[in-house]
């Protein structure tokens, strides 16, 4: 199945992003310039037009494309609203449990998919559990605002799967894709509209040096390429294995550990990370149940 290889491939790349963040990111986030930012950077792949070609869209799938486009950005600007205001610990383990059973839900109701095996379903249920069992912080505590903000990112970030997946089934990957990240870009540039979105899209971040503006820039290009081998992998699976595949993202923490550990190991003035036996133990029993629903599901 080449789209397990290719999700693989996107978790490890979404991991050296996230690794790239830690490193240089501190305080918090800045809903209305990383959204805007993030929009303007997906949109690069417009530059591969005169090299991979694009056809035009017919009908329905104009909507589709729109509604796919519109979620990522709606999912984007909730997700980062919400780590403005809670850590990141109450929001990505919380965002990771509900997007999963969000998927297996609108595959059924949106694209009529019938429901799961009973061995699809055991391991949707390893899978989701390792997700988030690896990617939950010390400390982690759910409150009613921050669980509302995850609902709402997750609900998003689930609907642009579907509907992006609704766009492959009629449209090549790269003219579905590029189309996508195209009315991506109109609606964050629609933020400049907006005097306080604007000042704080133009506002200089003084704390990037030329060391950490390297660091920058590699992480936004795996962050970049982590969006297109998903775009990919989501044009490639079966149905059935739309929501497995999103419960499969504990691949990216995983990943994530491993680079903490080298890194922590080797340059430990360049991460800030303590963790501690508890911390090591939690996270290799969720490596453990990852590794049972891949078995499970495949073999």
């Amino acid at each position: 199945m080449l789209w397990i290889l290719v999700i693989t491939l996107a978790y490890f790349c979404f991991a050296l992003a996230s690794l790239g963040d830690r490193i240089i990111l501190s305080g918090p986030s800045q809903p209305h310039s990383y959204t805007f930012f993030v929009g303007i950077l997906s949109a690069a792949v417009i530059l591969l037009i005169p090299f991979v070609g694009i056809s035009v869209p017919q009908g329905i799938l104009w909507l589709w494309i729109i509604l796919a486009a519109l979620f990522n950005i709606l999912g984007i600007y909730t997700m980062f609203s919400a780590l403005n205001v809670f850590d990141v610990s109450k929001i990505i383990p919380t965002i990771g449990a509900l997007q999963p059973i969000f998927v297996v839900i609108f595959s059924f109701l949106i694209l009529g998919e019938d429901a799961m095996e009973s061995r699809q379903i055991f391991a949707f249920i390893i899978l989701l559990l390792g997700s988030v069992l690896i990617s939950i912080e010390k400390n982690y505590r759910v409150t009613r605002r921050s669980l509302k903000l995850s609902f709402f990112a997750a609900l998003f970030f689930s609907l642009e799967m579907i509907f992006a997946k609704i766009v492959y089934l009629d449209l090549a990957f790269s003219d579905g894709f590029i189309w996508m990240k195209i009315f991506g870009l109109v609606f964050v540039m629609s933020f400049l509209f907006n005097k306080t979105f604007r000042r704080d899209i133009f506002k200089v971040d003084q704390k990037l040096d030329k060391k950490n503006s390297i660091i920058f820039f590699l992480g936004q290009g795996f962050g970049g390429l982590a969006n297109i081998l998903q775009g990919w992998a989501i044009s490639l699976v079966p149905l059935a294995y739309l929501g497995i595949m999103n419960a499969m993202k504990g691949l990216q923490y995983v990943f994530l550990f491993i680079f903490v550990l080298i890194i922590s190991a080797s340059f430990p003035k360049l991460l800030n990370e303590k963790t501690s036996k508890t911390i090591i133990i939690q996270r290799i029993i969720a490596i453990i149940l990852i590794v049972i629903g891949l078995l499970v599901l495949f073999l």
